[in-house]
């Protein structure tokens, strides 16, 4: 399986028409990974959980209704998601001037419901990821909307590409960069970019053991589903992958990785304790990546993490974090 994804001129060009709708979120350097890791490694991260609604999903959601027709737009558009795409399409809804009714998992965080709302957005709640796929096709059909795939597609790639445009401009040169997998829109997008840039830098994909539907794709050479999600990192937690984004997944990332919820809990401790952020289980899972499966092979070498959201309120944050030095 093969896919071109967009040329970096689209990119950039696309970015250029984002520059008064989103933020370009800062590259950091991360000594306290560093001084964990202790082992010479130069790290940099990538900020993007201090995104317009609080993850990198607003620039695919903004990419994908800036190529809508004047027709499509006024009928509006819906999205599904576990809170952050639903988030983002709202976003993207009342920045393009137009509506959005967004289907959320009944156990969505209240906060990620609230936030939709406030963006204009009309919310209905469905029992599971598999029924919530269901229901937005469903108001697709019957009022028109434009069906925002949360994940898939070249406009996706487009938007998310930016991210690696902005990495590549702001990081300097490095060696590897770590990139957290959902449904892999966002790696898809990364990857497209920066291989285009930084053409031997390798990829490294991180995904939750309890949603590990990109390695079983990749293990068996085409998109895979899996019966349920079992993670805490919800926003990870896709319950399948598809054609265009594991294509080009396949075609630029060098490899994955996976960690355990028991990681990412303590790596939501360690990040808080060590550089004062509180971010949702996703965010953390390029951190437990380096400091886990990729501490040794990536040892003295240049490293950038992405740190992808944080729509986590404190309440959700207390009961999932755990506070251990160990983990360093």
């Amino acid at each position: 399986m093969s896919e071109t994804g967009p040329h970096i001129d689209e990119i950039i060009a696309l970015r250029e028409q984002l520059t008064t709708k989103i933020t370009a979120t800062p590259v950091v350097r991360c000594p306290s990974i560093e001084s964990a890791l202790g082992d010479g490694t130069e790290v940099q991260a990538k900020l993007e959980f201090l995104q317009r609604t609080g993850t990198f999903k607003a620039r695919g959601a903004l990419a994908t209704l800036m190529g809508l027709d004047a027709a499509q737009l006024e009928s509006g558009v819906t999205a599904v998601s576990a809170g952050n795409h639903a988030i983002a399409t709202s976003f993207a809804a009342q920045a393009m001037g137009t509506t959005a009714k967004v289907v959320m998992i009944r156990s969505a965080n209240p906060a990620r419901i609230a936030s939709c709302q406030a963006y204009g957005a009309e919310v209905v709640l469905a029992d599971d990821v598999h029924s919530a796929f269901e229901l937005a096709e469903s108001i697709q059909e019957a009022e028109g909307r434009y069906l925002v795939h949360p994940f898939e597609g070249r406009a996706v790639a487009l938007g998310t590409g930016t991210l690696g445009l902005e990495i590549c401009e702001q990081a300097g040169e490095f060696d590897a960069l770590i990139v957290p997998i959902g449904g892999g829109g966002l790696i898809a997008g990364i990857a497209n970019a920066v291989k285009q840039l930084r053409p031997d830098c390798e990829i490294i994909g991180v995904e939750p053991t309890g949603a590990d539907t990109m390695h079983r794709s990749r293990e068996a050479g085409s998109p895979q589903a899996i019966d349920r999600v079992r993670t805490i990192a919800d926003s990870l937690g896709a319950p399948f992958a598809m054609p265009y984004s594991f294509a080009l997944t396949e075609a630029n990332v060098d490899r994955l990785v996976l960690v355990d919820d028991d990681m990412l809990r303590r790596c939501m401790g360690f990040l808080f304790q060590s550089m004062k952020i509180a971010v949702e289980p996703a965010c953390a899972a390029t951190t437990a990546a380096l400091l886990g499966p990729l501490r040794e092979d990536l040892a003295l070498k240049k490293v950038v993490l992405v740190m992808c959201g944080s729509n986590i309120d404190w309440d959700t944050f207390e009961k999932l974090v755990i506070f251990d030095a160990s983990v360093a």
